[in-house]
């Protein structure tokens, strides 16, 4: 999809419970990404950044939401695991996915498939998309879209707190484990006289 076009208009069930339309951010900036499941490790990592960095995108006048196709229920168990201050909005049937090119043929794995298209893109308060990322990678991804919103251009990612999934993907599997516990010591040298 094009910069400079008109967004097009959502009304999504938000996991507050609200519905949350386009319409509702016409006074400041959206930065509105789509991911493709609750509670995966790079959705986990890509929804905590965007919550560390929410405070920072409000003093520049944006909101961040994200959506998937999970349900309201999905979203509120998502939010509350992870502590999300971000909003989650609901589209089941991915008729907005559709509407913004965040579905369709991708490769996965080295295979053609069709699902969601991780996808960012940054509304102004016009209602048209001044910047839209396709195909993102999630680790420095809510910093590259912060930059944009303050004019700061590209940034490198700052530290993150660390997730469920991913401190367990940081652990040693028990096979290296056991092979660390199997490896003799090094001697020790002796004192000399």
């Amino acid at each position: 999809m094009p910069t400079a076009a008109a967004a097009p208009d959502f009304s999504l069930a938000s996991d507050s419970g609200k519905s949350v339309s386009l319409k509702d951010f016409r006074s400041k900036y959206l930065v509105l990404y789509f991911y493709p499941k609750n509670d995966t490790p790079g959705c986990t990592r890509e929804a905590v950044a965007f919550t560390e960095a929410l405070s920072a995108f409000r003093e520049a006048g944006a909101e961040v939401v994200g959506v998937s196709k999970d349900s309201v229920a999905s979203h509120g168990k998502f939010r509350g695991k992870h502590n999300l201050e971000i909003s989650l909005l609901s589209d089941p049937d991915l008729t907005v996915h559709r509407a913004y090119g965040a579905f369709g043929e991708k490769v996965m794995y080295g295979k053609r498939v069709e699902g969601v298209i991780r996808s960012t893109f940054l509304i102004g308060p016009g209602g048209d998309i001044v910047r839209a990322w396709k195909g993102v990678k999630v680790d420095g991804h809510a910093a590259q879209v912060l930059a944009a919103v303050t004019g700061g251009g590209e940034v490198a990612p700052g530290p993150t707190r660390k997730t469920a999934a991913a401190k367990a993907e940081s652990k040693p599997s028990a096979t290296k484990r056991a092979a660390v516990a199997a490896k003799p010591a090094a001697p020790k040298k002796s004192a000399k006289p």
